[in-house]
């Protein structure tokens, strides 16, 4: 059972500028759908999606020096959901989220 579709909104340039717009980022669950997210946004910030985007992060690697020795490995992968919302509506992304579990939405 999924506990979390929205992790946490993305606050890039590019997605702040995209705000202005009604266009917002979020990183999501990596096994959510386009209809949950969409759900998801709708019952959290109470707006009306009008399109859902997704698409996959690319897997990065990762290294660091620690007094143990050198580290290295992959940060995990991770997906990205761009919601359009429908004229009227707007997400204060600035805002702290609440997180809310699987069994709640």
């Amino acid at each position: 059972m999924m506990q979390t579709i929205i992790r946490k909104p993305l606050l890039t340039e590019k997605a702040t500028l995209a705000n202005e717009k009604g266009v917002y980022y979020f990183e999501v669950a990596i096994d959510a759908n386009k209809i949950q997210i969409s759900a998801a946004i709708e019952k959290q910030f109470s707006v009306k999606v009008d399109e859902v985007r997704t698409m996959w992060l690319p897997v990065r690697n990762r290294s660091m020096i620690t007094r143990k020795g050198a580290i290295k490995g992959t940060k995990s992968r991770r997906k990205k959901a761009i919601v359009s919302l429908k004229p009227g509506f707007t997400i204060d992304v600035f805002t702290p989220m609440e997180v809310k579990t699987g069994t709640e939405l």
